[in-house]
Order: structure tokens, then sequence, then C-alpha cells
């Protein structure tokens, strides 16, 4: 009775040896159920998603696709560009960021919608914005 079944997997003989080994043992949260609710999991079906990325402190608007990404950042002009010293840092950013979505927009499209697309935004109005807000 103390051996292994007539039939194993690989996967469970890999399993079944680790726990004689002990390599379970003392682990966090064991011998207590499974914590499978969070605050937010009566109203929002993706709360175990939620609680992983803030597990693995990762940042959730990475998951979002490359335009939206670029939206968000873009929402951030100028305030986010306050701290940069000079114009050129400030107009070498801008400039990245419009280079950003160029390339995005060369992705070719998934699906049958319409593809969804950031703006570039204007340098000079930009590097303008920047100089009230140092001002």
């Amino acid at each position: 009775m103390g051996g292994p079944p007539a039939y194993e997997s690989w996967v469970d003989r890999q399993i079944r040896e680790a726990a004689e080994r002990g390599e379970f043992d003392n682990l966090p949260g064991a011998g207590k159920p499974l914590d499978l609710g969070g605050p937010d999991a009566p109203e929002d079906p993706d709360w175990w998603v939620k609680a992983k990325l803030r597990r693995e402190g990762l940042d959730p608007s990475s998951a979002l696709p490359t335009a939206l990404q670029l939206r968000k950042e873009a929402e951030g002009f100028p305030e986010v560009l306050r701290d940069v010293r000079s114009e050129a840092a400030v107009r070498e950013l801008l400039e990245d960021y419009n280079r950003r979505v160029r390339l995005d927009r060369l992705r070719p499209a998934v699906g049958h919608l319409p593809p969804m697309l950031a703006r570039t935004v204007d340098v000079d109005a930009m590097v303008e914005a920047w100089k009230d807000l140092r001002a």
C-alpha cells in the first residue's frame, strides 16, 4: 500500500517524489484553504488577474494594446515633462513618442474592426506648454 500506483504519469511521479523529499513542507499557506476571494472578488470577474499583477509588482497598463498605452502616455503631456531640464530633452522625448506612434501604425490590422490608433503630438505646441509650466 505504500508504493507508487500501478500507473503514474511523469508529472505525478515528480510531484510524489518532491512531496516525499519534503519540498512542499513549510510553504506559505500550507494546510490552509486557498484564498480564492479578494476585496474585489464578488463584483469583479477579473479580481484574480488584478491580484496576480499586484503580487508580481506589474503595471496593469502594460497589458493594454500599444495604441492605448501610447494614448495614456500622451494624456500626461506636458505635465509629466515638467522636471525635464532642457528644451532639447523635451523635444527628444516628444519626437520619440511620435516615432513610437508611427511604428505602431505600421502593425498589421487584426480582426474586422478598424485599427485603434494613437495621435502624434505637436512637438512645438508641447514645448510651448512645457515652457509655460516651467515659468
